[in-house]
């Protein structure tokens, strides 16, 4: 693990571990309200993964995904995303827009709209939970969304946090009970200092 992230002892990681699963849990309550259905999430799997590694669980570096990029200003510096595979982002587009699940046509431009929409709410959820768990300002600036090959989608914050660090957050959840599991990917990505901040308010 690179020098910014060495203090990142097992009790640490455990503590990052548990506000991804609190966030992704916020996230789901968020996506709940936005479909009016209920959402069930999985258990969600969090872990301090390299950056250059995340595309392979994402199906490679050139599996299409759909990913939803926000700067994250105030108390914590960094980045965030929410990753879709295509597939379960058209799930979810059809279930927003009443249509078939199985629709796989391309997306048009509203569907792209709604998914920078669902993508926005709920990476603010996440962010926010985080916010009242640790008591720090977390603003999130605006959103981004590409539908692009992992690769190029995730080079973005490997460029710009390549400096501090090559590590981020990685939270894997699945959303059920709407008719089709739908699988996304949170990752948070903060500056080596925010890491800090973030234990300091919760004592730790």
């Amino acid at each position: 693990m690179s020098e910014a992230y060495g203090n990142l002892d097992s009790s640490r990681l455990d503590v990052l571990r548990e506000l991804g699963n609190i966030g992704a849990g916020n996230a789901t309550t968020a996506l709940s309200q936005m479909i009016n259905k209920r959402v069930d999430m999985g258990v969600p799997k969090a872990e301090l993964i390299q950056i250059e590694k995340i595309s392979q669980i994402l199906g490679g570096e050139e599996n299409l995904v759909v990913g939803i990029l926000l700067g994250i200003e105030g108390d914590v510096e960094g980045m965030m995303m929410f990753v879709q595979e295509q597939e379960s982002a058209h799930h979810l587009v059809n279930l927003l827009m009443g249509r078939d699940l199985e629709d796989f046509s391309a997306f048009t431009d509203m569907d792209l709209s709604a998914l920078q929409e669902i993508g926005n709410i709920i990476t603010g959820a996440y962010l926010n939970s985080l916010s009242s768990l640790t008591g720090l300002k977390i603003i999130p600036t605006v959103p981004h969304m590409a539908v692009d090959m992992a690769g190029a989608i995730l080079s973005v914050p490997a460029i710009e946090f390549g400096k501090v660090g090559d590590y981020a957050l990685l939270i894997q959840t699945g959303f059920g009970g709407i008719g089709e599991e739908v699988f996304g990917y949170f990752i948070l990505i903060p500056e080596a200092k925010s890491y800090e901040k973030i234990f300091k308010s919760l004592g730790i």
